[in-house]
């Protein structure tokens, strides 16, 4: 049964909430974990579609320097296997199709060298940045003050190295490249180790995949307390009391000591908490718009694209619904999956059509890069988390200019006895499922700190 008097109660049971919740459970502190939806996950969400079929919907690749997602892997016996990345890729640029190996699309000489160009300078530019204070830097104001998107165009001398950046850029982002300052850019990019790191199959942050999908590493961390969570139990107010702090969801009401947030920030900002939030974190959220992007499968009885020599990788201006495709198939090859993700203005458009309409635009175009069998498709599905109501977007929040230097770190700030985590609390894997999980762990240290005084 759940504890209605705990001394911890956790708001969101993402992959954040629940590290949080391990490490209390393992300390011997009693909480309890409020979860909106009616599964574990969060912005991870693996869909059974058969017995032997799933897709992630979500999240669902970690890759070097991401420590603890091995860490939880091995702890719990779960398997990982490598992302297929063997054989051509595709580059679609200006409705022309061509072939290349490698990171790097084929391209004109001159655009070649200066996307190296931009790339190593972004590289150089976010090595100068301090995680724990991005707003330190000299030039923290000059980056803060211009968009992703601005520096990009005054940096592409061509219209081939621009449009190339941008669509990696927005696979790393998942935004429009105007909603980000250059200052969030480079400290999401040291975040994640490095921009080669984050756009890289091969040594990078999509190397790996989970045998079963994402969401069996967070079903396995709550199996040791699953009396310690409520679903469908979105939390409507919390208020100090004389008593204690008291926390009413549509499950019931709860008293405790101390409360960790683990959340959207949009959702952070819909709960009604009395003494309010921050000035600054209020503020923050006012404008912290979430990523936007889709993630659309088109399953086969096979990848046959393999046998033809092609990766399943594939990389599209904005003349496609698609920046990025991906071979995600399962690690036996059952079966044949490619995905597609759609992001800001393309995934809008793109969500505005019937899904049956999604499908043909999907399916034609897989025609047009891999023949006549990729009309042979035995399903689709496809899933945007900017329409589920308790994420509201994806990968995470977006820093608008000036954020970073009037907001600071803010967001993450805890203010006893109300505690911070989720993805967008994290200065290491900033935006991932590793960052979601130290930051947990982080606001449960906080927790625990605080409990001892």
């Amino acid at each position: 049964m759940s504890n209605s008097s705990p001394k911890v109660l956790i708001v969101g049971g993402g992959f954040s909430g629940i590290a949080a919740a391990k490490k209390l459970h393992k300390s011997g502190i009693s909480f309890q974990v409020l979860e909106a939806r009616e599964r574990l996950g969060g912005r991870v969400f693996t869909k059974t579609l058969t017995e032997d079929l799933y897709v992630d919907f979500g999240g669902q690749w970690i890759g070097p320097t991401q420590d603890r997602m091995y860490e939880l892997c091995r702890e719990y016996g779960i398997e990982y296997f490598e992302t297929y990345n063997q054989g051509k890729n595709i580059l679609d640029l200006r409705g022309k199709i061509k072939t290349y190996t490698g990171v790097i699309p084929k391209i004109d000489l001159f655009s070649l060298l200066n996307l190296d160009w931009v790339i190593r300078k972004l590289e150089r530019l976010a090595r100068q940045i301090d995680l724990n204070s991005p707003w330190s830097h000299p030039k923290a104001g000059e980056f803060d003050s211009q968009t992703l998107e601005d520096f990009l165009r005054k940096n592409s001398k061509t219209n081939a190295c621009y449009q190339v950046i941008r669509v990696g850029c927005e696979t790393i982002f998942a935004c429009e490249l105007h909603e980000l300052s250059l200052l969030h850019a480079l400290f999401y990019i040291k975040s994640g180790t490095s921009l080669d790191c984050l756009i890289n199959i091969k040594n990078g942050a999509q190397l790996h995949r989970i045998k079963g999908g994402m969401q069996t590493i967070v079903d396995k961390m709550a199996e040791a307390f699953p009396e310690n969570i409520r679903f469908n139990s979105p939390v409507r107010k919390i208020e100090k009391t004389d008593s204690g702090i008291l926390v009413i969801s549509d499950s019931g009401s709860f008293t405790c000591e101390k409360v960790i947030f683990a959340v959207p920030p949009p959702l952070l900002e819909e709960i009604k908490i009395f003494p309010g939030l921050s000035e600054e974190k209020k503020n923050l959220i006012k404008d912290y718009p979430m990523g936007r992007v889709g993630k659309c499968f088109m399953i086969y009885k096979s990848p046959f694209w393999r046998k033809s020599g092609f990766s399943g990788q594939a990389v599209s201006d904005g003349i496609t619904p698609f920046q990025t495709l991906f071979d995600c198939s399962p690690a036996n090859s059952n079966y044949g999956i490619l995905m597609g993700f759609t992001i800001g203005n393309r995934a809008k458009s793109y969500f505005e059509l019937s899904k049956e309409d999604r499908k043909s635009q999907m399916q034609k175009l897989l025609v047009s890069y891999f023949g006549s069998e990729a009309a042979k498709s035995i399903r689709y599905e496809d899933f945007t988390m900017t329409d589920e109501t308790w994420s509201r977007g994806c990968y995470a929040a977006l820093m608008p200019t000036g954020a970073w230097t009037n907001f600071r770190d803010s967001y993450r700030k805890s203010a006893d006895p109300f505690f911070f985590a989720g993805t967008e609390a994290a200065t290491r894997w900033h935006g991932y499922i590793e960052g979601a999980v130290l930051a947990g762990e982080a606001a449960a240290n906080e927790v625990l700190i605080s409990l001892k005084k």
